[in-house]
């Protein structure tokens, strides 16, 4: 655990940009816009910028959540960031390395500021965590810290009870972060194991899929708890691999959060994976009637590149796989499984 430095209770901050108007980028600037902050929202669509300000809500993601009155929008990213002090990407995985690189563009001329991301994934092309992306894009030297927890953005924008993990490296930067985002209605807790957070952010929603396939076929809620256990034994053994810390992965960014994306319909995951389980309709069709992205789809073509280079193996995450990529059905993936030799549990 780094040693942590001697720092104010409250951030100064002179202004924040969250990088992504989707429903989760949105919910986390209205918290902290209703904390008092001066906050900016930017999207990369003009015409979406226009209607935010316009209506001074979400009404494509959050509908009937007004806007507070310090939350400002742009569609103009050099405005945006202009004398910002603090920027938050909350863009989907594949679009993070690019955004980073735009965002990283605005400050040749000025101080670096600090850095963190809510996003959840893996960058699809590479299979790399979005900390290592983070690094060759600004700089082992740039502080940042990533964001993961339970959350679901609806419950965030609403004010309901929150909490989430601030991880970093750097304790100073995991401090700030929490500071920012510290109110009566939300904890943030922070420590040093980025792998292990991104890891858990990531793999909970390919058992999300899972959850979400098995109550669609009506399996019950044996096979459910199931599929929620030895998911986590799956995400365990993928962690060790790649070197993160096992408490991390039983606390909110990894038990915590696939519990609640496994169990709860507002999980987009979920929703895919319960019509997938008719085998009515395509992944892609599936995801368009979602209207955002489905992380675990990309996640489990990155986790199957993973398990392979690392010789891992990862029985549910490899019938997910099947079935995204449409070489077996659901009902002859739940067959596969159940027809595995038995072993000890520990295995």
């Amino acid at each position: 655990m780094p040693e942590q430095r001697p720092m104010n209770r409250q951030p100064t901050i002179q202004k924040i940009v969250v990088v992504g108007a989707g429903a989760w980028g949105t919910a986390l600037a209205i918290h902290l816009a209703r904390k008092g902050l001066q906050v900016v929202l930017w999207t990369h669509q003009p015409d979406h910028a226009k209607h935010l300000a316009a209506d001074r809500e979400n009404t494509r993601y959050l509908k009937d959540i007004p806007f507070p009155e310090g939350l400002a929008i742009s569609a103009d990213l050099n405005q945006a960031m202009a004398s910002a002090s603090a920027v938050l990407v909350v863009v989907p995985s594949q679009a993070f390395r690019s955004v980073l690189m735009q965002v990283k563009a605005q400050f040749q001329s000025q101080p670096l500021p600090h850095l963190a991301w809510a996003t959840k994934g893996f960058e699809p092309e590479s299979s790399l965590m979005l900390h290592q992306i983070a690094q060759q894009v600004w700089g082992e030297a740039q502080p940042m810290a990533v964001l993961s927890g339970p959350t679901f953005a609806a419950e965030v924008a609403k004010g309901l009870p929150t909490a989430m993990v601030s991880a970093s490296e750097d304790a100073d930067e995991a401090e700030y972060w929490a500071e920012t985002f510290r109110s009566d209605r939300f904890r943030m807790y922070t420590q040093s194991d980025m792998v292990g957070v991104e890891i858990g952010g990531a793999y909970k929603n390919i058992m999300a899929i899972a959850t979400g396939l098995s109550d669609g076929l009506q399996l019950g809620a044996n096979a459910r708890a199931a599929l929620i256990g030895r998911g986590m034994a799956e995400m365990m053994r993928l962690g060790a691999a790649l070197g993160a810390n096992p408490e991390t992965l039983m606390g909110l960014s990894g038990l915590g959060d696939l519990v609640l994306t496994c169990t709860d319909n507002l999980s987009r995951n979920r929703r895919f994976g319960l019509v997938l389980a008719s085998d009515q309709k395509k992944p892609d069709a599936i995801m368009a009637e979602i209207g955002q992205v489905v992380e675990g789809v990309k996640a489990v073509k990155s986790v199957k590149k993973l398990a392979e280079e690392h010789q891992l193996e990862l029985p549910i995450m490899e019938q997910v796989y099947r079935i995204v990529t449409g070489e077996c059905s659901a009902k002859a993936a739940v067959k596969a499984l159940m027809d595995r030799e038995g072993r000890a549990e520990q295995e």
